[in-house]
């Protein structure tokens, strides 16, 4: 059942935007809970409590839903890890996780990703994408979740495999696609021609996460608003990419050598109301970002006050550099 005495998704993205979370596996990944390369969430089982603070720090930060970390908790993936037998306990673990972390001030949505199994006209792998997510989905749907995304496809067509077996569920569906280095899905759909398939197959919001920074996207969003007249949601990545590896995963610093891509907080604030001024609906991010971007974006949406703690200026001699290099005369000039 899903959580009770909480405004449902839907309700709350026909009252405003809603803030999403950020990243999670490469965040842990640099916490040393989650293997670079195979990227698959064994945390929810191994080191829960590090998975439970990440989630609270997106809590705190202002996000609004807190997604499950079930992505990657796949049979096949988790079988690359040696867990491939364990996939009902880690999926159920997770969305314990994530609903302890929420309690009552978030949704928490289930979570759906790439298989990495899907082949376009092959309808073998089509039912076997299907038994897949049907195995993740029973289990987040018992353990309460409040609606489903699916994320990270870049074939439309494993797309629409998730929003049919998401939408079995009853619940609210939100999926997105990714863009690698073209301006199409790996199977040859523009934007606007995914957000249309994918509202037409039933998804309540449509739209794009990971891989390309939030210039990258931002543009693609654009044609996705104008194209459909429904829900649409954003999840970048919160890393500089270039014209040429628009894709993060391109980079040659991928996986372990990003830190120098990764954008400032006030760049994910400019983003954040960028993203709304198109008309986006959902506004979230995905890997490289960390709970103090979101607590931008979140006053950027006026979901947050400006900090206001109490700081009492040290009278006639400064007693911060703050003061000193005249950077509080910079922040008034800004405000």
């Amino acid at each position: 059942m899903a959580t009770p005495n909480k405004k449902g998704i839907l309700e709350k993205l026909s009252e405003g935007v809603v803030l999403g979370d950020g990243g999670y596996l490469l965040e842990l990944e640099k916490r040393g809970r989650v293997r670079a390369g195979p990227f698959t969430p064994e945390v929810a089982l191994n080191n829960p409590e590090s998975l439970l603070e990440l989630h609270r720090e997106f809590r705190d930060a202002g996000a609004e839903v807190l997604q499950a970390l079930t992505f990657y908790a796949s049979r096949d993936k988790l079988a690359t890890v040696g867990m491939g037998e364990r996939v009902e306990e880690l999926n159920r673990a997770a969305v314990r996780i994530a609903r302890q972390a929420a309690g009552d001030r978030c949704l928490v949505a289930g979570n759906l990703s790439l298989t990495w199994m899907y082949k376009p006209s092959d309808k073998s792998a089509a039912d076997r994408v299907r038994k897949t997510f049907d195995e993740q989905l029973d289990v987040q749907v018992a353990e309460g979740v409040d609606f489903i995304i699916g994320e990270t496809f870049s074939f439309l067509g494993e797309a629409l495999l998730a929003v049919e077996r998401a939408k079995k569920t009853k619940l609210p569906v939100m999926v997105t696609v990714c863009f690698e280095n073209e301006d199409i899905t790996t199977d040859g759909k523009t934007a606007a021609d995914v957000a249309r398939a994918l509202g037409d197959a039933g998804a309540d919001v449509v739209g794009i996460n990971c891989l390309r920074s939030p210039e990258h996207t931002l543009p693609l969003m654009a044609e996705m608003r104008k194209a459909v007249p429904g829900y649409i949601g954003c999840q970048p990545v919160a890393y500089r990419t270039t014209h040429t590896h628009r894709d993060f995963t391109s980079l040659p610093a991928f996986p372990d050598q990003l830190e120098p891509y990764q954008l400032t907080r006030r760049e994910m604030a400019e983003y954040a109301v960028k993203a709304r001024e198109l008309g986006v609906n959902y506004i979230g991010a995905c890997c490289g970002a960390v709970a103090t971007h979101i607590r931008e974006m979140a006053r950027a949406l006026g979901k947050l006050p400006a900090d206001d703690r109490v700081w009492k200026k040290g009278g006639e001699k400064p007693m911060s550099a703050y003061e000193y290099y005249g950077h509080d005369q910079k922040a008034k000039a800004g405000s």
